[in-house]
């Protein structure tokens, strides 16, 4: 079994956000704007990572429920100034994902107190899904976020 000494430092839940993007309208999308969303949206590994129709289509309205969901977690929804190349969604080796922040999202992440994500996108032909938790460290002596 596994404690926890209650004078340590726990993980909380800072933030969670989820998405869900119609892959349909994310193929529309590209469609229409060729390379120039994909540009806009995805870093070079994002783009890199498949190469054939309706597969990537899925890949990206997965990536884009899964930043829209971070957003969400970063309570920043509908925020100005906020790139969709500052946050990154990369495959780890198991197959799941991880989140990379960058730029203002990644200064807004360690403003409030963020050190770890946990991130699920789920993806079909109509639709893709994803689920961000943000997760910080909690200060029990002065109950509050230690980098609030």
């Amino acid at each position: 079994q596994y404690f926890l000494d209650s004078s340590f430092d726990s993980l909380e839940i800072i933030g969670h956000g989820i998405d869900i993007t119609e892959t349909k309208g994310i193929k529309e999308l590209i469609e229409r704007s060729g390379e120039s969303l994909e540009m806009r949206c995805f870093t070079v590994d994002e783009r890199s990572t498949y190469e054939s129709g309706a597969q990537r289509i899925q890949y990206f309205a997965g990536r884009l429920a899964a930043k829209g969901a971070v957003l969400k977690a970063l309570d920043k929804k509908n925020s100005e100034n906020i790139s969709w190349l500052d946050i990154e969604i990369k495959r780890l080796p198991t197959g799941g994902a991880s989140v990379v922040l960058h730029g203002k999202c990644q200064q807004i992440a360690v403003g409030i107190g963020i050190t770890q994500w946990f991130v699920s996108i789920s993806h079909e032909s109509y639709y893709a899904a994803a689920s961000a938790i943000a997760l910080g460290r909690y200060d029990k002596q002065t109950s509050l976020f230690s980098l609030r």
